[in-house]
């Protein structure tokens, strides 16, 4: 709950059963990613969701732009279309670019990101403001944010939380997405601000997040969004839109996995279908179930290399043999 100022006076969330078993989830998924080293993806991946993530997060604002467009922009091709538009992604490019020379625990890095962000679009891109500002909807004011004097004070709070909060730093990230969200501490930008600073959160979690667009699971949802935050708003705590959050990080971690199992290796492949199977006793039929795309003979190959290496037991023999995890 709040104060009308918008001081914070209880804990920022409640810990239901589904924010427990997401982070359990996006804990496992993130295991996926660390054991077969996607913690980097490929250069043609990473450019491809670089692309799609400024593209998400700027739609959601209104943006215009194609993937097309931005790509053509980040490689310095010439583009047509509204000057403000084609401003906004030069720089969003910037701003993403620099991900990993921000701190994610630092103020100071949060208004230079602002700054990189909003530069050439607002009068004071860097700095905090002053004044009011609400949120319209329609004809009605769907949110007002806390008077312009507290807004120094409630964000070097939530700093504070980041820094020394017990939560792990998914969570973290998700709080801080909403409570910015609730303070509003820039006249323009907010959004985009709170979607760019949950990703450098989200990388001192684990390095993959850099790559992972998970604004763009946002974008499909765009109205889901922009509900829960107002529901959250409500009821003075983030949980919901920890949940909300929660669902897209997973969402983008096993679309991740999905798209790169292609080029897993036999070991890869192997533990990752272990992994993701809840039996005893599989046959080789099964194991290309999860793997439709490569053949008979790579299945037979992973699996006596399973066991070779120790791995599974096998019993039976060719197509009738049956193999468990040892």
């Amino acid at each position: 709950m709040r104060s009308n100022d918008g001081i914070m006076i209880h804990k920022y969330y409640e810990g239901p059963p589904q924010i427990i078993n997401l982070s359990t989830e996006i804990g496992r998924l993130i295991g996926v990613v660390d054991a077969t080293h996607l913690r980097k993806p490929q250069t043609e991946l990473r450019k491809k969701n670089k692309v799609k993530t400024i593209r998400a997060s700027l739609a959601i604002e209104g943006n215009t732009l194609s993937e097309d467009q931005i790509t053509a922009i980040i490689e310095h091709k010439r583009v047509v279309g509204p000057s403000k538009d084609i401003k906004e992604v030069e720089n969003a490019i910037q701003a993403y670019d620099n991900l990993t020379n921000f701190d994610a625990f630092s103020k100071e890095s949060y208004l230079e990101a602002h700054k990189l962000l909003m530069s050439g679009l607002v009068d004071m891109p860097g700095q905090f403001r002053t004044g009011s500002v609400g949120v319209i909807q329609g004809d009605r004011i769907a949110h007002l944010a806390p008077p312009g004097w507290n807004v120094d004070n409630l964000m070097t709070n939530l700093f504070t939380y980041l820094k020394e909060g017990e939560d792990n730093l998914i969570i973290k990230s998700c709080v801080f997405h909403y409570e910015m969200e609730f303070i509003h501490p820039f006249m323009e930008g907010n959004g985009r601000m709170g979607r760019l600073w949950q990703t450098v959160i989200l990388m001192r979690a684990n390095p993959v997040f850099e790559y992972l667009p998970i604004e763009q699971e946002i974008k499909k949802s765009q109205e889901e969004y922009y509900n829960v935050l107002s529901q959250c708003d409500k009821e003075g705590l983030s949980t919901k839109f920890v949940e909300y959050l929660l669902g897209k990080i997973k969402l983008s971690l096993a679309e991740l996995v999905d798209t790169q199992r292609e080029n897993f290796t036999d070991i890869e492949r192997l533990n990752y279908f272990l992994d993701q199977i809840n039996i005893g006793a599989f046959t080789r039929k099964e194991y290309l179930r999860m793997f439709p795309k490569i053949s008979t003979a790579t299945a037979t190959r992973d699996l006596r290399k399973g066991v070779e290496e120790g791995i599974l037991t096998r019993k039976g023999s060719d197509r009738l043999a049956t193999y468990q995890k040892k």
